[in-house]
């Protein structure tokens, strides 16, 4: 199934063009589910939760165009993000800075949490603060995961996964601390929907691609990561305690590139669905 979060937090699963709603469906079962301290509800009883919606294409529908989506998880209790994961990449950003040396890899740098307030839904877009800097897209393939667990052993990881979505770890480039850098409102686009562990079988054999306005900046495939899929889940579960909800951005791949307003990023990926995220300018609602 795929799953998504649209409009004012309901819930839906998309069967090609539409959106069939099963808000009330999700509502019932969490209304006798257990409370959690940690993790989304939603994610934390996603078996009972299809089993209770059964075929979701006998629900009330609405075309997949007129809705906003949201990000698929509404409350992960971290956004967990793995830098340097894939070998072009790497040499990608250090030819930009042949001085400075090797850098880190992912082997070195381990990973690095970004605030659950960047997160948002494609419909939602990026608002681009410090104009006057450079702001660069990363496409990246996220692992949601679907049950609590610590020191998960790799041969055991996916067993812990809910689903997978894309992602956009958006990041303005300077000299402070990655996540500061990378935790701007807006900055962590996730969607468009999830589709759930069963509907892709190898996580480390999806290809994806990035268009910025119609151009190619990232033609990536999973099978090109440092750290593979469980390999991230493994050493995520040695330092944090995974909960459900909780998210993995992958790495980005080769390609990464500026985005300024009025840019649209478009994503293709078979395994999952297509994702459109306008590029605005950031406002302050307060004024």
């Amino acid at each position: 199934m795929r799953f998504c979060r649209f409009n004012k937090d309901r819930y839906g699963v998309v069967i090609g063009a539409k959106v069939h709603d099963v808000t009330d469906v999700v509502a019932e079962v969490l209304a006798g589910a257990k409370p959690r301290r940690w993790g989304d509800p939603m994610i934390a009883n996603l078996a009972k939760i299809r089993k209770a919606v059964g075929d979701a294409s006998k629900f009330k529908s609405k075309p997949l165009a007129s809705v906003t989506l949201l990000s698929p998880v509404a409350n992960p209790s971290k956004l967990i993000a793995a830098p340097t994961n894939y070998h072009a990449h790497v040499a990608e950003m250090r030819a930009r800075s042949p001085n400075a040396g090797p850098g880190k890899g992912i082997k070195e740098s381990g990973l690095f949490l970004k605030a659950n307030s960047a997160m948002v839904g494609p419909g939602e877009g990026v608002h681009i603060r410090f104009l006057d800097r450079l702001t660069e897209h990363e496409l990246e393939f996220m692992i949601v995961i679907g049950k609590e667990g610590s020191q998960i052993p790799e041969d055991k990881a996916l067993d812990y996964v809910a689903g997978y979505c894309l992602s956009l770890d958006m990041t303005v480039r300077g000299s402070e601390e990655r996540s500061f850098r990378k935790s701007i409102d807006s900055y962590a686009v996730m969607g468009p929907w999830m589709a759930t562990k069963d509907e892709i079988k190898n996580p480390n054999d999806v290809p994806f691609k990035l268009f910025c306005n119609g151009k190619l900046r990232h033609n990536a495939h999973t099978n090109d990561l440092i750290f593979n899929c469980q390999k991230l889940i493994a050493l995520a579960s040695e330092f944090y305690t995974l909960h459900p909800g909780d998210v993995i951005f992958t790495g980005a791949p080769a390609g990464v590139g500026p985005v300024k307003p009025g840019d649209v990023l478009t994503a293709e990926c078979a395994a999952i669905g297509p994702m459109e995220v306008k590029c605005y300018a950031y406002k302050n609602p307060k004024g």
